[in-house]
């Protein structure tokens, strides 16, 4: 998106992808970038990591690769979160912003 920082960095075989997380939303989906980070809404709430779980559920099913593949590295307990995911989604998230 123009103007925008992109919400991803290569990092060696990895992407670190940069998310701002909004529970108990309506649905699940992607807003767009916001200050750098991919804004994700999900309908679970941020209860006993359930929001991360169905977080990590959404962007394996709309990037294609494995849940396992899909790491929460920073920001467990915040709306602010970066995920380490395989390098062969670069594709796919480019598509998804």
């Amino acid at each position: 998106m123009p103007g925008e920082d992109r919400p991803f960095e290569i990092s060696g075989e990895h992407i670190m992808l940069r998310v701002k997380a909004f529970p108990k939303s309506e649905q699940n989906r992607i807003v767009g970038v916001r200050n750098g980070e991919l804004a994700v809404r999900v309908q679970a709430p941020a209860v006993k990591g359930r929001a991360n779980k169905e977080l990590v559920r959404f962007l394996s099913k709309t990037l294609a690769v494995p849940r396992s593949e899909i790491r929460i590295v920073f920001g467990e307990a915040s709306r602010h979160k970066v995920l380490r995911l395989p390098g062969s989604v670069r594709r796919s998230l480019e598509e998804a912003l």
